[in-house]
């Protein structure tokens, strides 16, 4: 009961502090707060599949195994979010080199 209460609030908190740093007017925030918004959904999509088996979830026992698929699922998630992130990178890299900035509301060429 106390640990999904522990895992709830910092999935909450997580989610917030990403929400927080999106709205902000520096691109470079939005990106960190897009990792952690995507960190809060793995997080959450993990412990929603989590299941209490008696044995690790790829071991041949004849115990009751825990179930591979949300861990599976998150870790495909993590690989698609790095990808994402370090493209948003690069975007952030052109756009601080050619406007000299990374406030959002200076950049005059992303309006049209």
């Amino acid at each position: 009961m106390v640990m999904e209460l522990i895992t709830s609030l910092a999935v909450g908190i997580l989610f917030a502090a990403g929400l927080f740093q999106i709205l902000r007017r520096n691109l470079i925030r939005a990106a960190v707060g897009l990792v952690l918004i995507s960190n809060a959904v793995n997080l959450f999509l993990f412990s929603s599949g989590a299941y209490n088996g008696l044995a690790a979830a790829y071991t041949t026992a004849s115990e009751q195994t825990s179930d591979p698929l949300p861990q599976a699922l998150v870790l495909t998630a993590i690989v698609i979010s790095m990808g994402g992130f370090s493209f948003v990178l690069s975007l952030l890299y052109i756009i601080a080199t050619r406007y000299k900035t990374s406030d959002s509301d200076a950049v005059k060429g992303l309006k049209h």
